[in-house]
Formats: structure tokens, C-alpha cells, sequence
């Protein structure tokens, strides 16, 4: 999921002193289990504006904020509302702020959150981050757990001269990722797995922005928009 945290509050008022009017849209997977875009932070962020004389049209929170065309329809029954808002505040990641800026092109769109990293929830509202999004998982090779993301170094062939006693040279409340490797390499009986000598990281999977179609006809579909254009 897309761990997100509340931007600074008197820094994001400040930044819309500009408008009187704002329509807000959260996100009822990823930021509303962070916290960020759920029905009470949506709340909370139209009680903030109207202490500051801001009027409030109208908020949603769509089932899944960056699917751009499931977002487009469920606003459509707000139209009028969007119709009369200056600005639009968006209370997910990046990902949903940019699809509002696509379905509203002619609207001032702004993000209440800033977007950390791909991460797993623990516990509730307790988030760690195990994916860096390389764009090469190398995971298949060292036992599930990724060198990339849990080593701060991202070391891909073992542990650096700094590791003490199982931990990382960073932080001792880091255990040392290839320390965890080898733990679980052990455990399953593939050691063996530790001799191959991973190549250096390609770097340039990560390279953006990407595009994915994973069927023909969306591909065929998005070219057939583009000539159109």
C-alpha cells in the first residue's frame, strides 16, 4: 500500500489563502488506512477551512482514488458542486491528486498529504517499508526479503564490514537485512542460494514515468486517444 502523512496544516491553509471555495476527495483504500483520507480526516480538514472563512461545496471519499476513471464517475453526481469550487483539495497520494488534475484540468488541484513509500501496515496505522518500486525484484533470490528496500546501503551480495552483533551500522533498531537473509535462507535449506553473485542493479527499470498495459485492447485503446488528440 501507499503510505501517506498529513502535510503540515498551517503550511497547507497558508498555501490556500488564494481560494474561498474547495471541494475535498479522499480515498477509501491506502489513505484511509493510513488515516490521511478517510470520512473523519475529510472532516477535519472542512472544519479547518471553515474556521479560516473557507466555504466547503462538498467531499467524497471514492473507492480507490488514483483509478481515474472510477473516480471520474463517482464524481459525476457532484457536478454541481465541483462546478462551484475554486480549488480542489485531494486527501491521497500523488497518484490521486494527479488523477484529479486529469479529470479537472481546469480546476487548481492540491495534495493535503505527502506520499513516504510502498509499505506494509503491522499493526493499525503502523506502516514499514519493504518495497523500493526498482522496477527489478531480485526477492526470488534472497528469500522473500528485499536487500533494495531493507538494506539502507541496498546491498545485493551480503553484508557491509559495519554490521555488530546482527544489526545494522545505521540504527542498532535495525536488524542487518542480509543477517535476516541468511536466517531465512537457513530455515528453508537454501544456502546454496547465497553462492550466486547477483549482477549491480539496473537502475534504469526505475527510470520514469512508466507505462503498463496489461491488455491489448487498453493499449490500442490509449494510442487510438492520442491520434484523436
Amino acid at each position: 500500500m501507499i503510505i501517506t502523512k498529513k502535510k503540515d496544516r498551517s503550511k497547507l491553509l497558508k498555501t490556500l489563502e488564494g481560494y474561498n471555495s474547495f471541494y475535498l476527495i479522499g480515498c477509501s483504500e491506502c489513505a484511509s488506512l493510513c488515516g490521511t483520507g478517510n470520512e473523519e480526516a475529510l472532516k477535519e480538514m472542512a472544519e479547518d477551512l471553515k474556521a479560516q472563512g473557507k466555504t466547503v461545496t462538498g467531499m467524497i471519499v471514492p473507492k480507490t482514488g488514483c483509478q481515474t476513471l472510477g473516480t471520474k464517475v463517482e464524481l459525476k453526481k457532484d457536478k454541481d458542486a465541483l462546478d462551484k469550487t475554486d480549488a480542489i483539495v485531494v486527501m491521497s497520494c500523488g497518484a490521486g491528486t494527479q488523477s484529479a488534475v486529469e479529470i479537472y484540468p481546469d480546476k487548481a488541484v492540491y495534495p493535503s498529504n505527502d506520499t513516504l513509500f510502498l509499505g506494509n501496515m503491522t499493526r493499525f496505522q503502523m506502516f514499514d517499508e519493504r518495497c523500493s518500486l526498482c522496477g527489478e525484484c531480485v526477492i526470488d533470490k534472497t528469500g522473500g526479503i528485499c536487500p533494495v528496500t531493507n538494506c539502507p546501503k541496498g546491498l545485493l551480495n551480503g553484508p557491509c564490514g559495519g554490521t555488530k552483533d546482527g544489526n545494522c551500522e545505521v540504527s542498532d533498531e535495525i536488524k542487518c537485512a542480509w543477517v535476516r537473509i541468511y536466517e531465512r535462507q537457513k530455515k528453508l535449506g537454501e544456502l546454496d542460494k547465497m553462492k550466486e553473485i547477483l549482477p549491480p542493479k539496473d537502475w534504469s527499470a526505475k527510470q520514469g514515468p512508466h507505462k503498463l498495459y496489461t491488455r491489448a485492447d487498453a493499449a490500442e485503446g490509449d494510442k487510438k486517444g492520442k491520434d484523436k488528440k
